[in-house]
């Protein structure tokens, strides 16, 4: 199942995948969807599977402009 990580920063959201990659995560950049409600319009994305290490990774940085991790439900996504 895919997880997103969703910024208002598209420079923190780049800085994120890099450092999911960096720690093993295999991560790209998706359009943030609109349940988001943020206007970034970028978000990481990840496999579920890895979310306690992206977890992990997110606590090294401080991100002022995180709103939280998304998950793919049904027909849309929801935040955990």
């Amino acid at each position: 199942m895919t997880v997103l990580a969703v910024f208002k920063s598209r420079s923190e959201t780049l800085s994120f995948i890099a450092l999911l990659r960096a720690n093993g995560v295999p991560a790209s950049a998706m359009a943030t969807p609109k349940e988001a409600g943020v206007g970034c319009g970028l978000s990481a994305r990840f496999e579920e599977v890895f979310l306690p290490r992206a977890r992990n990774v997110f606590a090294q940085k401080r991100y002022g402009s995180f709103a939280g991790f998304m998950k793919k439900t049904g027909f849309g996504y929801g935040y955990l």
